[in-house]
């Protein structure tokens, strides 16, 4: 599927998405390679079969086969990661203290530049809800030189990303 016939497939209700998704496709504040590893790394974290296909078929020919799997591995290791990140900072206590004892081999050898795998991180922990998470991104691809519009670009697709997923997860819902 593509990008144009994943926008087609929004209803009327949606229309600030369908609009939204196809502006932020050719944002120019980020570069190709962080704009399609947000694209296709939010696109994982929505966890719709429809709205991942159709970002990796959009947006995977524009990166490099190590780029790509870095934006699925910033995903992957996010969904892990906002999972207990998000548990530590919101109980507190002695957990903060406590080493993670989980594998995140990924963040310090990503296969790209460490920024961008870091927004694709900071974009997905967007997703996931995780503000401890973010804090800690966005903090790191600032300190990389990434200003403060391309994060808030790489946040935009996100929210847009995960809210078609939505929307179409629901739509299917109602169709069955």
């Amino acid at each position: 599927m593509s990008l144009e016939a994943l926008r087609n497939r929004l209803p009327e209700y949606a229309k600030d998405l369908k609009l939204n998704l196809g502006s932020l496709s050719t944002e120019p504040v980020l570069d190709q390679q962080k704009l399609a590893g947000t694209f296709v790394a939010s696109a994982i974290a929505s966890r719709n079969a429809e709205v991942i296909k159709a970002m990796v078929a959009e947006f995977g020919p524009k990166l490099s086969p190590e780029a790509l799997t870095a934006a699925k591995a910033a995903a992957a290791i996010m969904g892990m990661n906002n999972v207990y990140y998000r548990f530590v900072h919101l109980v507190g206590g002695d957990y903060a203290t406590l080493p993670a004892k989980l594998r995140m081999n990924v963040i310090g050898k990503p296969g790209v530049e460490k920024v961008d795998f870091e927004l694709w991180s900071l974009a997905v922990s967007a997703i996931n809800g995780c503000g401890m998470c973010m804090e800690s991104h966005e903090k790191v691809v600032k300190h990389g030189g990434v200003s403060t519009e391309q994060v808030q670009a790489a946040v935009r697709i996100a929210s847009v990303v995960h809210a078609v997923a939505g929307v179409l997860e629901a739509e299917d819902a109602l169709a069955a």
